[in-house]
């Protein structure tokens, strides 16, 4: 299930961004951190399962656009199709806009996009 990044959530959410290779230095992560919490454009959003939290996607709103920045999934929950839950949920939520991934996460978008509609 999707849920809205609340600050309590902190902590399990700075874990999960930092498996994204350019989240790693800590100083990047705070500064990703705070955009999330103040910047009306940027939402996260956090995956739970049953009582877990174990991933998290966040995005950057432009105009008419949904831009993945970040997309990432708990390694001991890999492989089961989280992460295409996660943007098939968040596509649901912004109906209205077209969802598009940054560099960062164009590589795992379009792999979920090719396998969600085969030609």
């Amino acid at each position: 299930m999707l849920i809205r990044y609340k600050k309590t959530f902190e902590k399990i959410a700075m874990g999960l961004l930092s498996f994204m290779p350019e989240e790693r230095d800590i100083k990047k992560l705070q500064e990703t951190m705070k955009l999330y919490e103040t910047a009306d454009e940027w939402q996260l959003y956090l995956w739970k399962e049953e009582e877990d939290i174990v991933g998290a996607i966040g995005a950057k709103m432009i105009a008419d656009e949904v831009e993945i920045q970040h997309i990432s999934v708990n390694p001991s929950y890999r492989q089961e199709g989280i992460g295409k839950k996660m943007l098939k949920a968040l596509k649901d939520t912004h109906s209205d806009k077209r969802i598009v991934p940054n560099p960062a996460t164009a590589t795992f978008f379009y792999k979920c996009e090719a396998e969600e509609d085969p030609a």
